[in-house]
């Protein structure tokens, strides 16, 4: 499995950014596709998270109300939708995969996401 996230950049406090994460290769018809950051000096952090067939979302606490996850699978692609975006939301983020044993084994390269305030 390949995946590929795209859509980061600079944007001002307030502004929104969608990022994407497309997969390739082999995958498993009953995995999840979570979203991650991690801020220079910081834990990594998990965001939301989705199931191939599109069920029930989950979204942390930390983003909820701001931050939601989406897919489309006949693009292979899972979305992060992130709105009123804060200098604090400034992180590298990343779009993970899960295998077989439904642990996170796909990552992603990561997509830089800078808020200025």
């Amino acid at each position: 499995v390949q995946l590929q996230a795209s859509g980061g950049g600079l944007v001002q406090a307030g502004g929104y950014l969608r990022l994407s994460c497309s997969a390739s290769g082999s995958t498993f018809r009953t995995y999840t596709t979570g979203w991650f950051r991690q801020a220079p000096g910081k834990e990594r952090e998990f965001l939301a998270r989705i199931t191939y067939s599109a069920g029930p979302t989950y979204v942390a606490p930390s983003v909820r109300g701001r931050f939601s996850i989406s897919r489309d699978n006949a693009l292979n692609t899972v979305y992060l939708q992130m709105d009123d975006l804060r200098p604090e939301d400034t992180a590298v983020y990343y779009c993970a995969q899960t295998g077989p044993r439904n642990s996170y084994d796909f990552w992603g390269q990561g997509t830089q996401v800078t808020v200025s305030s």
